[in-house]
C-alpha cells in the first residue's frame, strides 16, 4: 500500500531532468525544518567530481552505483529529511524499495518541452540531444510513475499531497477511491449537511458505505453524551474508515471518536465549510468541549487524508462565509500574504498548503505550531464565557483585533476591521477572564500568546502582564 503521508517519513522528489526537485526541495526543507538532500549534489561532494566528470570517467553504470550507495545512505537514516532525487536515481532497484518503505515520493510532473528548455544549455550528460532526451523522459516515466505516491507540480502541492490533503472541486464524487484502503466506510454528519450533501457522498462512496450517523449541528455535536452515542453506534472494523462530512465541530467529534473507537481506526474529513476547508480539518487535531473550555478534551489524530472539494462551499450563507474569512485572515497575517483577497479556490489551495506545512513540521503542537493560535487564546475565552453561542469565526475576529493591538500592527489591526467587520461579544467580562486562564496553551497559570513582529513574523509564548491581557479583552466586550 502506497505511504498515505510524510509524517515520520523522508520526503522524496522524483521525476526527470529540470522538473524543480532542487529548486522545490529548498524551498520545502525550510518550510518543514527539515535537511535538504540532493542526491547529485551529495554525489559531487562525496567523490570530489561533477557528475559529468564521473560519467566521463567511470560510465553511467559507474555512476549509478554511487548514486545508489548514498541514496540508500540518506533514506536509511532516522532523521526524516527533503530528499532531491537524481533523474535516474529510480533506475535502482534497490533505491525504489527503500523509498516504499521509507519515504513519501512525489513526482514533479513537467512536460518534455520545458524539461529540455530548462537544461539543454547545462551540463548534463544526458541532455546533448533533444530527441535523446525526449525518448530517456518516455522510458523513465513508468518508474516515475511506479514510486509516486502522490503528484504535484509545484510547491502548495507537494505540502498538501506530503500532509494528505486532497484539494479538487468534484473531489467529493471521488470519494470511494480517495478514502484511502478497502474496508467499509461510515459516514457522520449533522442533519443539515446530511440533507444537503450526504447523499451525494454516499452514492460516490458505493458499496463501501455500511453506515450513517447523525450529530448535532455547531457546538453541541462536541459533547460526552454525543461522544459516546457515536461510539455505541459504530459497527466499523479496524480496517474500516470513518468518514466526516461536514463543518469543524463534525470533524472534532468524529475525529475523536475515530482515535479512541477500538484504540484507533482510519478517518478521512470532508470539510463543508471554508473554516473547515483551510484550517479546522488539516493537522489532525480531534476535541470535545467541556463546561466552561472549549477543544480541552481531545487528541491528535491524523487523517488518512482529508478531501477538500470548493464546490460544496457555494451552499454556504454569507454569514458562515465571514467566519471561515477569520481564518483565512489568520492565515494571511501568518504568511505575510494577502490570501484573503484570492479567489475562493486558490485560496482555499493555499491556505490549507501552510497550515499543512506547519502541522507536518509539528505535529504534537510543540513549537511553531502554536503559531496557528494567533487570536484564538481571545476567541475561544469569548466562545466559551458564550456558553458557545458565539460564532467561531465570529470570536476569531475579536481574538485577531486584540492580537494586532497587542503587537501594535495598524495595517493588520485595520486589515480585520475591513474584511471581518467585528462586533463587540455580549458576554460576561469574568466569565471571559477565567475561559482565558484555563487556555490549553497557558503555563503556570499565565495566559501565552501568539503575537506579529510584522508580516508573516508571527512570536508565539509571549507572556504579556495580566493588566494589558484583561484590558485587551474587555475591549473586545460589549
Amino acid at each position: 500500500m502506497a505511504a498515505l503521508n510524510a509524517l515520520d517519513r523522508h520526503l522524496a522528489l522524483t521525476g526527470y531532468m529540470g522538473s524543480g526537485k532542487t529548486t522545490l526541495g529548498v524551498a520545502l526543507a525550510e518550510q518543514l525544518g527539515r535537511p535538504f538532500v540532493d542526491l547529485d549534489a551529495e554525489v559531487e561532494q562525496r567523490t570530489g567530481a561533477s557528475v559529468a566528470e564521473l560519467f566521463a570517467e567511470r560510465g553511467e553504470a559507474g555512476f549509478r552505483v554511487v548514486e545508489e550507495a548514498i541514496a540508500g545512505e540518506t533514506l536509511s537514516a532516522s532523521t526524516p529529511t527533503v530528499l532531491a532525487l537524481g533523474g535516474g536515481a529510480v533506475l535502482s532497484e534497490s533505491t525504489r524499495g527503500l523509498l516504499a518503505e521509507y519515504a513519501f515520493t512525489v513526482l514533479l510532473e513537467v512536460d518534455t518541452a520545458t524539461a529540455w528548455d530548462r537544461v539543454h544549455t547545462s551540463e548534463r550528460p544526458l541532455a546533448e540531444s533533444a530527441e535523446r532526451f525526449a525518448a530517456l523522459h518516455r522510458e523513465r516515466q513508468p518508474l516515475y510513475e511506479a514510486v509516486a505516491d502522490a503528484r504535484a507540480s509545484d510547491a502548495d502541492g507537494v505540502m498538501l499531497a506530503a500532509a494528505g490533503v486532497h484539494v479538487e472541486r468534484g473531489a467529493i464524487d471521488l470519494l470511494d477511491e480517495l478514502v484511502p484502503g478497502d474496508g467499509s466506510v461510515e459516514l457522520v454528519a449533522d442533519a443539515h449537511v446530511a440533507g444537503i450533501h450526504g447523499v451525494r457522498a454516499q452514492v460516490a462512496l458505493g458499496a463501501r458505505n455500511a453506515a450513517q450517523h447523525e450529530v448535532p449541528a455547531g457546538e453541541a455535536a462536541k459533547t460526552l453524551t454525543v461522544l459516546e452515542r457515536l461510539w455505541s453506534s459504530l459497527r466499523l472494523e479496524r480496517d474500516g474508515t470513518l468518514v466526516a462530512l461536514g463543518g469543524g465541530t463534525t470533524t472534532d467529534v468524529a475525529g475523536f471518536a475515530a482515535s479512541t473507537y477500538k484504540r484507533g481506526i482510519a478517518w478521512v474529513p470532508v470539510p463543508t465549510t471554508l473554516v473547515g476547508q483551510v484550517d479546522a480539518a488539516l493537522g489532525g487535531k480531534t476535541a470535545i468541549d467541556i463546561p466552561g473550555a472549549k477543544n480541552l478534551v481531545g487528541a491528535f489524530h491524523w487523517p488518512a487524508r482529508v478531501v477538500c472539494d470548493p464546490t460544496l462551499l457555494e451552499t454556504l450563507p454569507e454569514e458562515e462565509r465571514l467566519n471561515g474569512m477569520a481564518e483565512v485572515v489568520k492565515t494571511g497575517l501568518l504568511a505575510g500574504q494577502e490570501l484573503w483577497t484570492l479567489p475562493e479556490p486558490e485560496l482555499v489551495r493555499r491556505c490549507a498548503a501552510y497550515k499543512a506545512g506547519i502541522c507536518l513540521r509539528d505535529p504534537d503542537d510543540v513549537g511553531i505550531r502554536n503559531v496557528l493560535n494567533l487570536g484564538h487564546t481571545f476567541a475561544h475565552a469569548l466562545e466559551a464565557a458564550a456558553g458557545f453561542d458565539l460564532a467561531h469565526g465570529r470570536a476569531v475576529a475579536l481574538g485577531l483585533l486584540a492580537a494586532m493591538r497587542l503587537s501594535g500592527q495598524r495595517d493588520a489591526e485595520a486589515t480585520v476591521r475591513d474584511v471581518l467587520r467585528p462586533e463587540p461579544a455580549r458576554v460576561d467580562l469574568d466569565q471571559a477572564w477565567q475561559a482565558l486562564l484555563l487556555d490549553k496553551k497557558a503555563a503556570g497559570g499565565r495566559p501565552r500568546l501568539v503575537l506579529l513582529d510584522g508580516p508573516g513574523e508571527p512570536r508565539w509564548n509571549v507572556d504579556l502582564p495580566e493588566a494589558e491581557i484583561r484590558a485587551a479583552l474587555r475591549e473586545l466586550i460589549a
